[in-house]
């Protein structure tokens, strides 16, 4: 029986329904992504971050955009279903991964069955968001075949998380909890690197912590305090190519590569 066609009394003894969503946050949005119409901040303008969204087809909050998730299927955990969410939506696997908060208030999914939704966070690195087309190319190499591009979906957007829209349910207090878990982490942990390569200049670390953060950060002061926390090691290269003048390229002394984590 279909929740719209019970009765008053059938609906309130309805267990609610069990969610996933995922704020998955990047330093930009993937090459050739398409960006949302709210999004104002251009892809070269200051640091900011990025999230991928997902357009909603059906009621309720149909044609707003919403955090990419779903339903919990009955042969897969909590972890499995916000990385096989993300990676439809996003095409890319995170290489950051954990969960953030149970959200259930009553009258949060409107009309509709009540719905709890378990949210994760997420991060993309550097070497998260290579283009689909030279994954697949990579992948078909090894295969020893042709890539196959898939088409890009238009129910899927990055927007910059200065300029999101009205979101679906309660996805806006989701994403502003997300920052913040993401910000306060900052301040006392390694996360911030989790954005970048494995090597990297300072003015890159300045960058994520900038985007991170919001507000500009005294170059010089940022140096000094990076250098003196001695997470950093120097590798002994510079950066080439550029038109600037080459810079240090440093590595974190516990870098982990992109392995994806998860605290249930």
């Amino acid at each position: 029986m279909s929740y719209e066609s019970m009765s008053v009394s059938e609906r309130r003894l309805l267990p609610p329904a069990v969610a996933v969503s995922t704020v998955a946050f990047a330093l930009r949005p993937p090459e050739g992504a398409q960006l949302g119409p709210a999004t104002a901040v251009s892809v070269g303008a200051a640091a900011t971050l990025w999230l991928p969204l997902v357009r909603r087809t059906r009621p309720p909050f149909a044609n707003s955009w919403a955090l990419p998730g779903g339903p919990i299927p009955w042969n897969e955990t909590l972890v499995d279903t916000a990385l096989r969410t993300l990676r439809a939506a996003t095409e890319r696997n995170p290489g950051y991964l954990e969960q953030l908060y149970s959200f259930g208030a009553v009258e949060r999914s409107a009309e509709a069955q009540r719905l709890v939704t378990i949210a994760y966070w997420a991060l993309f690195g550097e070497e998260d968001l290579v283009p689909r087309e030279a994954a697949l190319s990579r992948e078909a190499a090894s295969d020893g075949g042709d890539p196959v591009v898939p088409e890009a979906d238009p129910n899927v957007a990055w927007f910059s998380a200065d300029a999101l829209p009205d979101l679906a349910f309660d996805h806006g207090d989701i994403v502003a909890h997300a920052l913040d878990r993401l910000r306060s982490k900052t301040g006392y942990s390694t996360v911030a690197y989790r954005f970048l390569g494995e090597s990297f200049t300072l003015a890159q670390l300045r960058e994520v912590r900038e985007a991170i953060l919001g507000e500009t950060i005294d170059p010089a002061n940022f140096r000094r305090q990076a250098l003196s926390q001695g997470h950093l090691i120097d590798t002994g290269n510079l950066t080439s190519g550029d038109r600037h003048r080459p810079a240090k390229l440093y590595r974190f002394t516990e870098h982990q590569g992109n392995a994806t984590r998860s605290n249930s």
